[in-house]
């Protein structure tokens, strides 16, 4: 198995590469090109060349996939989110007069409740004020039971 040899030609960021009359640009990042000169220091420039054009073709290939992967996600997410609302329009799991019975049943009881509330309160502060009128008639020496 023969392996194409490529011809490279590295103009500052930009690689071009030529096999049989047709040519290939790929676009060196400065990373890229600072990373291969400082980690490849003297060997000859098609090699580094061809790093160069590696290193960015992992880069791009590797932003492909994640960029792949993140439409996949979002996609598999809003069909789930479409199928939950298409089962739930489809079977009417829930009512709207149940749902509407059920609000109207908890505004009733939170009304009882604040009732509640309010009554022992207000049964709270007329016990510490009856309270508070015992401990100021002893204080000050008067009795209402009419004995003394």
């Amino acid at each position: 198995m023969k392996i194409p040899s490529f011809n490279y030609l590295n103009f500052g960021e930009t690689i071009m590469s030529t096999e049989n009359s047709l040519t290939d640009i790929v676009r060196v990042s400065p990373q890229t090109n600072d990373l291969v000169e400082r980690e490849m220091a003297g060997q000859n420039d098609q090699i580094k060349a061809e790093t160069k054009a590696l290193v960015e073709a992992i880069k791009t290939r590797a932003q492909s996939e994640i960029e792949n992967a993140q439409t996949i996600s979002q996609d598999a997410y809003l069909n789930a989110i479409r199928s939950a609302r298409e089962a739930v329009e489809q079977n009417q799991l829930l009512d709207p007069k149940r749902i509407e019975h059920s609000v109207i049943m908890i505004q009733r009881d939170a009304e009882a409740n604040w009732q509640k509330t309010v009554d022992e309160i207000t049964s709270l502060g007329d016990r510490l004020q009856e309270a508070a009128q015992a401990a100021w008639d002893i204080l000050m020496g008067q009795d209402n039971s009419g004995v003394k």
